[in-house]
Order: C-alpha cells, then structure tokens, then sequence
C-alpha cells in the first residue's frame, strides 16, 4: 500500500459484512492527522480512478489537532498551541488526540446496499452497541449526528462521498485529556459536554473495546 510511507501499519486482517462482503481492518500507529488526510485521499483517488472495490476500515489516533469540516464558517477558537486544519469533511469544529479512537471507513457504498443516512445510522449504532456491553446507555440525536451518554457528546462524526467512496468517519473518546474541548464549540454546538469512556467505566480492555466497536459496525452493513 503506497500510503505506508506516510502510516505505519500495525497489523490487517479481513472480516466478512453483514452482507457477506469481505472488508480489510487496517491498524495504524498513532499519526498525524495531515498524513492520515493524505493518505486517504490516495486511497480514494486510487480506488475511483481504477474503478475497482477496495473497501478498508482504519483504526488509528490521531496527534492534538484541531480539525474544521465544511460548514464550518466562523469559530471562535481561544489560544492554544494545538495546530487547527481545514479538511474537507462535513461538520464543524472538533479535536482529535491521543486516547481518541478513530474509525475511518473507506467502502464503496453501492456495492454494500448503503446511502449516506444508513453508514452515518451504522456507525452511530456501533458505537451504542459497543456502550451497551459495558453497561453505557447512549443515544443518537435528530439534530445532532453522533452519540452521546447522559447529554454529553462521546463520539463525533463527519463523512466525505466521493463518487460513491466514503471517507473521514467517526471518532470515539477512549480515555484522553478533554480539555482541548473547552476551547471551541464541539462540533459547532455552544455548551455542548463532552465526555469520554473512562469517566463512565472504572476498567476495561481498551483493545476489546476497538475489536467490538470494528465488528458492531461490520455486521451492520
């Protein structure tokens, strides 16, 4: 793969969808978001202009960063020594960092039987399934996309289509410092509380939580 130049991978294997559709898991270590970015635009750009159906899940964390989504117009951001980007996925303002788990899906949609609406319900639904073995209640929003646990937001998603190919995808608070958080509106939402896993379970295996989370949002689709 051309992008482990800039990603070092981890480890891969495949696992079969809901749909019986084989998919490669890609593990990375952490990276800085800017190389992920490319990377994946590589891996899309490959994969539209070949034509051919290379659907990947990528599992990596990303360096402290600020990233801005389209429709992200004006932001009031307080001064910090975090580097902002200005990327092209939907959504507003978010913070990516070690301790944040990210789940990038990278799946030719028609192939798969998806519309935008039914990946952003699958990863939602994942991430609740993945909570709900670690007895976390969360739910989505209407107005809202994400998932969130007592009002507080514990996983944020943003989504590119190009030509039929996602990418970008969703990211879910592990165990990280917050505090970057405080200096925008998460997501654009003034006031919104963010939280994270650990504050919500006193143990756990992180590594099971990745493997369950990859493997809700597999069967899904």
């Amino acid at each position: 793969m051309d992008f482990e130049s800039a990603l070092k991978l981890r480890s891969s294997r495949l696992l079969e969808t809901g749909s019986g559709r084989s998919i490669e898991v890609c593990e990375f270590a952490q990276s800085a978001y800017s190389d992920a970015h490319s990377a994946m635009l590589e891996h899309v750009s490959k994969s539209v202009d070949d034509d051919i159906n290379n659907d990947q899940i990528w599992l990596l964390e990303h360096e402290r960063v600020y990233t801005q989504g389209t429709a992200c117009q004006l932001q009031t951001l307080l001064p910090s020594d975090i580097p902002t980007i200005k990327t092209d996925r939907g959504g507003q303002i978010t913070y990516h960092g070690p301790g944040q788990l990210i789940l990038y899906p990278l799946l030719h949609l028609k192939p798969l039987g998806l519309g935008v609406k039914t990946l952003v319900a699958s990863l939602e639904q994942a991430v609740i399934d993945t909570l709900a073995s670690l007895s976390v209640l969360a739910e989505r929003r209407q107005d809202a996309p994400g998932v969130y646990v007592d009002g507080a937001k514990i996983a944020a998603l943003g989504l590119r289509i190009r030509r039929g190919r996602s990418y970008h995808g969703l990211s879910l608070n592990i165990d990280l410092d917050l505090s970057p958080f405080t200096n925008i509106d998460p997501c654009g939402y003034q006031g919104l509380r963010v939280t994270q896993l650990s504050d919500l379970v006193p143990q756990f295996d992180a590594a099971k939580v990745r493997a369950d989370l990859v493997a809700n949002f597999v069967s899904l689709i």
